[in-house]
C-alpha cells in the first residue's frame, strides 16, 4: 500500500524532511541561547544600576584600562572640574525620540588628582551646518559632583561605525579615551561616565541620556518555541501527505475500469 514511498519523488521529500528536522532544532536552540543571553544582560544591568555608587577611579584606576562587562553600567561618582578646552561632540547620535544630533563629551579633572574622566554630558540637536560645531550649553564652572553610569570605550570594531577621516574640528565618531588622549595629550582613565545627575544643579544642560531598559526580554523564547513546533510538524506533515496519497491510490485501484465500446462507422 505504501510502496509508492520508494519512488524518486517521495524519497526526495523524505530526505528534505530529514534535513529540515535537525536544522529547525538547531535554530530553536539558537533563539533559546539568545533569550538566555538577553536575560543575563538584563540582570547584569539591573544589578549595576541599583548598586550603591562608587568612585569612578576605583573601577577604572588607570589610563588604557578596559572596562569589563561585569561592571559596565555600574553607578559611579566623580568630583572635579570640567576641562572645557578639550570638550568635543560625537556625531550621529540619537535622543530618546530617535532624533539625530550629537553627544557632548567634556573631560573632568578629578579633585583627588587621580586622573581625568571623559563625561558624556548628554545629547544636543544638530546645528544649521554639519561642518560647524553645534550649539552646546556650557559646562558648569567650578567644582561639581557627578553621578552616572560607567561605560566602556567605544571602538570601531564593536560599534560597527566606520572610521571616517576629515571630520570638522572637535567632532568625532566615537567616545574613546585612547583617541582623545592622543588628541589632547592628556592621559584619560579608561571608559567614560554617562551622566545622570550633577550637584549643584547646573540648570540648562544637554539632554541627559536615559538609563537602559533592562525589562524587555525580547521575542527570542517565542521564536524558539515556534521553531520546535515546526520541527514536530515536519514528520506529522509527511505522514499526512503519505496517508492522503495512499488513500487516493487505493480509491483509484478500487474504481472499475470503464470500457469504451467502438462506435460503428
Amino acid at each position: 500500500m505504501y510502496r509508492f514511498l520508494l519512488t524518486r519523488q517521495w524519497l526526495i521529500t523524505m530526505l528534505i524532511a530529514l534535513l529540515l528536522i535537525p536544522a529547525t532544532i538547531k535554530l530553536g536552540f539558537w533563539q533559546l541561547h539568545r533569550h538566555e543571553a538577553r536575560v543575563a544582560r538584563n540582570e547584569l544591568i539591573g544589578k549595576a544600576l541599583t548598586a550603591s555608587p562608587v568612585p569612578f577611579d576605583t573601577l577604572s584606576p588607570a589610563p588604557g584600562f578596559t572596562v569589563p562587562k561585569d561592571v559596565t553600567w555600574r553607578a559611579v561618582t566623580a568630583t572635579g572640574q570640567y576641562d572645557v578646552a578639550h570638550e568635543f561632540v560625537v556625531r550621529k547620535r540619537t535622543d530618546s525620540s530617535g532624533t539625530i544630533g550629537y553627544f557632548v563629551v567634556t573631560p573632568l579633572k578629578l579633585a583627588d588628582g587621580k586622573g581625568t574622566v571623559l563625561v558624556n554630558r548628554g545629547w544636543v540637536a544638530s546645528g544649521t551646518s554639519a561642518t560647524q560645531y553645534p550649539p552646546v550649553q556650557a559646562a558648569p564652572a567650578g567644582e561639581v559632583s557627578l553621578t552616572g553610569r560607567l561605560r566602556p570605550d567605544e571602538t570601531y570594531g564593536a560599534s560597527g561605525i566606520k572610521d571616517r577621516a576629515g571630520l570638522p574640528d572637535r567632532q568625532f565618531n566615537l567616545i574613546n579615551t585612547e583617541e582623545q588622549s592622543k588628541e589632547s595629550g592628556n592621559p584619560l582613565l579608561g571608559g567614560y561616565l554617562e551622566l545622570a545627575a550633577t550637584t549643584p544643579d547646573p540648570g540648562d544642560q544637554p539632554e541627559l541620556i536615559p538609563a537602559p531598559d533592562h525589562s524587555d526580554i525580547g521575542p527570542h523564547m517565542a521564536y524558539a518555541i515556534q521553531w520546535w513546533l515546526f520541527t514536530a510538524m515536519i514528520p506529522v506533515g509527511v505522514w499526512i501527505l503519505a496517508r492522503r496519497e495512499a488513500k487516493d491510490r487505493a480509491k483509484q485501484a478500487a474504481e472499475p475500469e470503464t470500457v469504451t465500446e467502438p462506435v460503428p462507422a
